[in-house]
């Protein structure tokens, strides 16, 4: 059974609602957070990278910026940039990249959810991030973004949504400047309405981190110290939720996570074909890209050539959660095996580059002499993700990217 709730939620007023919505804070680095904020004062950038508006050499860890996330987020509310809804409601995000749209429902999920296993993650995560954002909500006491969950689809869930999609008109409605994406908000108020979808959710078994992580296990642990903290703690509590939004999983579309390399571990180009020869049918392409168009398929980008890699059969197991997946088989017959890669998070000879940027940026990155070798894959689809958090594994570093991201301030979820 899953929880969800209707909360009375802090958000940006329509007209500034445009310039307010930011890009999640782990998708820019501080120097391209204070170049895209330079000349917006309403960008949510302020509290979510406070260090913006701090000077460059200061620690992004120091109590400082924390300090000045709390401020600037106490200084939008006094002047009026983020303001509470007068009831519990839920929202309708829809996201719109290249035509396609999906439909995501903005809702608390709840924190006992995330310690019991009925939220399931796919990927590790590490301490100091989630340190880092723990700090961050415990000093602005609020989820300021939210997190991308999924859901098994439910056909009764859709036809709600589409019933008020078709009927109603958006709180929201803007084009982002940067990407093009469009998203839109439609605000659900009806309390019959909203009991209708907390009543399917608890009917739905779990639901699935898709993208946010640290976002998720920092609410989630704040929320649980809250509870600890509290002796008279009855459960009613705002802080035993947080901000997240739920996609249905036939919505979703994952992009391709690909792979650099600084060197080829000491080998020539040819003796290093010939050793991939051992697990893969190498066939030379003359496109000037090439994309991988099927699983267990790979496209590498050598010496100025594409080629195309399908792994033989007896390297991948397709009954195995773990060793269906193309990253698993790369990383253990090629990074590991060939190149010496043991430690995808901690070796500085391996960069990965996420599938918006194409394969000319993988191209680009080995004829510029600063990669020898690029790895395209085949993108992981909902399934196996589902699959691997279902059975309780780790999917390896890097393997799933999730565009549209969320946008940032539409709305935010205090605690108290």
């Amino acid at each position: 059974m899953v929880v969800i709730k209707a909360f009375k939620w802090l958000r940006p007023p329509k007209e500034i609602v445009k310039d307010l919505a930011s890009r999640p804070y782990d998708v820019l680095d501080s120097n391209e957070a204070r170049k895209e904020a330079e000349w917006n004062e309403y960008s949510l950038l302020h509290i979510i990278k406070p260090e913006i508006d701090l000077p460059t050499d200061v620690d992004l860890h120091d109590q400082v910026v924390y300090d000045k996330a709390k401020e600037n987020l106490e200084l939008f509310k006094k002047n009026w940039r983020l303001k509470k809804d007068d009831q519990d409601c839920l929202y309708i995000y829809a996201q719109t990249m290249n035509w396609r749209t999906q439909y995501g429902l903005v809702a608390c999920a709840a924190v006992e959810d995330y310690m019991n296993w009925n939220i399931k993650k796919h990927e590790l995560t590490r301490k100091d991030k989630e340190e880092d954002r723990m700090k961050h909500v415990r000093i602005t006491d609020a989820n300021m973004e939210p997190v991308f969950f999924s859901y098994p689809a439910r056909e009764e869930l859709d036809e709600i949504i589409n019933n008020i999609v078709k009927n109603q008109e958006a709180e929201y409605d803007f084009v982002a400047d940067l990407d093009g994406f469009g998203h839109k908000f439609r605000v659900i108020s009806d309390q019959n309405v909203i009991q209708k979808i907390v009543d399917i959710f608890a009917n739905i078994p779990a639901t699935y981190v898709a993208d946010g992580h640290h976002r998720t296990a920092a609410a989630a642990l704040v929320g649980n110290e809250k509870k600890n903290n509290n002796p008279n703690h009855n459960g009613n509590e705002e802080y035993n939720y947080f901000l997240a939004v739920h996609f249905p999983d036939n919505q979703l579309h994952i992009m391709d996570y690909n792979r650099v390399v600084k060197d080829l571990n000491g080998m020539e180009e040819s003796e290093f074909i010939n050793k991939l020869s051992e697990n893969f049918d190498i066939e030379e392409k003359w496109e000037s890209e090439y994309r991988s168009s099927k699983l267990h398929e790979f496209s590498m980008y050598l010496g100025w050539k594409w080629y195309c890699l399908n792994a033989k059969n007896g390297t991948y197991n397709d009954s195995d959660p773990i060793w269906v997946l193309d990253v698993s088989v790369l990383s253990n017959l090629i990074l590991d095996n060939l190149l010496g890669i043991k430690d995808l998070r901690t070796d500085k000879r391996i960069d990965f580059v996420w599938g918006l940027r194409w394969l000319w940026e993988l191209k680009r990155r080995v004829d510029s002499g600063e990669m020898k070798v690029a790895f395209a894959l085949y993108p992981v689809s909902m399934k196996q993700l589902i699959d691997i958090a279902d059975s309780g594994n780790i999917m390896p570093p890097k393997t799933t990217w999730f565009e549209p991201k969320l946008r940032s301030g539409l709305v935010i979820h205090e605690l108290e």
